[in-house]
């Protein structure tokens, strides 16, 4: 199995662990069970607060949320809406939420895994429609802006690298929910350079990215620092935490070699290049020079920045 290595900058600003985050959306089992199942793993106790909204407690985990992923379960009690969210399970996942996690307690959720995908979980390569996937809520560092910006212009570089080297389920691509940065933002990112400020940058994406449908969803953190430029440039609803939304990672809980644990090396990978001034110097550059003034293909520069990676041993986190 393979180990949940910690972060190049493991601690925050307080000197604490970094905390992750974890969404898990999957098909094949109503959220009842879900929740039971998480209960028994993790030795907490699952309770209904609403039709199809369960929550686990006092697990070795702290507090799991369980529910249908449908914008429905907030809407005001009613038989029709339990009707369509009836209807609406065989195509929508039930989400697992946790609370912020160490590297110990994030470690367990492989053991869930396991027994999930045994009482027939199914995940994102299971059908069509199923464009499920697995969300890294990943603590930022400390509020200063190299901390955001510094990663940010990381996975941009390395974005077409991630998707070629491990491709998202066809499902998850073909849904708007992972879309790739626009080679304009990256161009605008690169030219502002590691060390601009959140500001600026925060005025980049709002521009050039204004969407929550990103691989790296970074509107949580803008909005965090500023809620109410955020809000009166998108109409999405964005919940203001300071956490990288890393949207990246499939879900393929019913493959036997899949784990969680994998799907954590990617966003390694992204903050170990953070951290390295002369690679997101190399990085940049040579981004520039393969795309010129016109991008004809993604694939040339995966390819290139894939070598750049190898090079620098950072290939495989």
């Amino acid at each position: 199995m393979t180990a949940f290595a910690p972060l190049p900058q493991p601690l925050n600003a307080k000197g604490d662990p970094r905390l992750i985050g974890v969404e898990i959306e999957l098909g094949g089992l109503p959220e009842a069970q879900v929740a039971h199942l998480c209960a028994a793993t993790l030795t907490g106790s699952a309770s209904q607060t609403d039709s199809h909204i369960w929550r686990v407690e006092n697990s070795e985990i702290g507090q799991i949320d369980v529910y249908l992923d449908i914008f429905l379960r907030n809407a005001q009690k009613s038989k029709l809406r339990d009707m369509a969210l009836d209807l609406g399970r065989e195509v929508v996942p039930v989400e697992i939420v946790t609370e912020p996690l160490d590297l110990k307690r994030l470690a367990r959720l492989d053991d869930l895994r396991n027994a999930l995908r045994a009482a027939g979980a199914l995940g994102s390569g299971a059908g069509w429609f199923f464009g499920f996937g697995l969300h890294l809520n990943v603590e930022i560092a400390s509020e200063a802006d190299a901390d955001t910006i510094r990663p940010l212009l990381a996975y941009a570089l390395i974005e077409d690298w991630l998707r070629a080297t491990n491709p998202i389920d066809e499902a998850r691509r073909l849904l708007p929910f992972t879309d790739p940065y626009p080679i304009d933002f990256v161009r605008a990112l690169i030219k502002a350079g590691p060390g601009a400020s959140r500001d600026h940058v925060t005025g980049l994406y709002l521009e050039l990215t204004p969407s929550r449908n990103r691989g790296l969803d970074m509107l949580p953190i803008f909005a965090h620092f500023d809620a109410d430029r955020v809000r009166a440039a998108i109409s999405d609803k964005t919940s203001a935490r300071p956490t990288f939304h890393f949207r990246l990672p499939d879900c393929r809980i019913d493959e036997p070699d899949w784990s969680i644990a994998e799907e954590w090396q990617r966003w390694l990978i992204v903050e170990r290049v953070a951290s390295n001034a002369a690679l997101l110097t190399r990085l940049s550059q040579a981004w520039l020079d393969d795309h010129g003034l016109l991008t004809l293909s993604r694939q040339s520069w995966a390819n290139r920045a894939g070598r750049i990676l190898q090079s620098a041993g950072l290939d495989r986190a």
